[in-house]
């Protein structure tokens, strides 16, 4: 287990704090920047919970506990934000940490935000992180802002028990983005941050794809049969009403495919092969890496 402590005594040897750590966004930045020998904080809810890397320290504090989040932040020059869990209040949670981070007297936030942030954004959670964008826009911190595009790890996560992706997403498009290339292009930016005060990075995977052709990329890495069914508007909300989420989470999740039918999720940006110095990778590779 990383040492653990409510306040970190070696401010110094750890300039720079990852949240989300116990996650799988923030878990891969942490063991990136730990495999580099970089000191860091792991600013977590749950210290127990936090993976065991050299040279890391793990600080309590989830992101509405602003004595915590202020405490844990004290000396750190540049923090590696990740969005917060899906809720109703996530933008709060949002603000009250990009306020905290400001009183820390910390220099330069990274933010993964969402491809196609947006007052008006179709995705209901990309108005979220425009509005957290936005925020941190006036709060006098130097920033960095990761627009990530869908995880391409899910792309098979959305097939049901039957091999159907559902959903209303026409024959919109999206350039899925591997978990791993967000990581290292963040790795790239917590090591130079100086270097992209300012920059707003749209990440994305080698080539747009509409669920028919991810649905075929994933049967064949796959061996099995997984197809795209598109189903109205209508159909949407009523095939996922019985799952008893509330009314904001369905609108997530059926805004999820309307974003893609409005091709707000398309479009193929070179940030990934610019702050990596390698390609992006192809969906067939990620769900390769991740099969079984």
């Amino acid at each position: 287990m990383p040492a653990m402590t409510e306040l970190p005594t070696e401010l110094s040897a750890s300039a720079l704090v990852v949240t989300g750590a116990t996650g799988r966004l923030g878990g891969r930045v942490a063991r990136r920047l730990a495999q580099r020998g970089i000191a860091q904080r792991l600013l977590v809810r749950s210290p127990e919970r936090a993976p065991d890397l050299p040279r890391a320290t793990a600080v309590r504090g989830g992101f509405g506990d602003h004595d915590a989040v202020v405490r844990g932040l004290r000396g750190a020059k540049t923090v590696f934000m990740v969005s917060a869990s899906e809720s109703a209040d996530r933008l709060d949670q949002h603000k009250a940490f990009v306020d905290s981070v400001a009183e820390a007297g910390v220099e330069h936030l990274v933010y993964v935000s969402f491809f196609g942030a947006a007052p008006c954004a179709t995705f209901t959670l990309a108005r979220d992180h425009f509005h957290t964008e936005e925020h941190i826009r006036t709060s006098g911190l130097a920033y960095t802002f990761l627009r990530d595009n869908m995880y391409a790890e899910f792309v098979p996560e959305l097939a049901g028990a039957d091999g159907v992706i559902r959903g209303p997403a026409g024959q919109g498009r999206a350039a899925f983005v591997s978990q791993d290339d967000i990581a290292d292009a963040a790795t790239a930016v917590l090591t130079r941050p100086g270097d992209h005060s300012g920059a707003v990075y749209d990440l994305t995977g080698p080539e747009s794809l509409t669920l028919d052709d991810a649905a075929r990329i994933v049967s064949e890495v796959l061996g099995r049969s997984i197809t795209y069914e598109p189903e109205t508007v209508e159909e949407a909300y009523a095939s996922r009403a019985s799952y008893g989420a509330p009314p904001w989470q369905l609108d997530a999740w059926v805004s999820t495919y309307t974003a893609i039918a409005a091709g707000q999720l398309d479009g193929v940006s070179d940030a990934v092969p610019f702050l990596t110095g390698r390609p992006a990778t192809p969906l067939a590779d990620v769900v390769r890496a991740t099969k079984g």
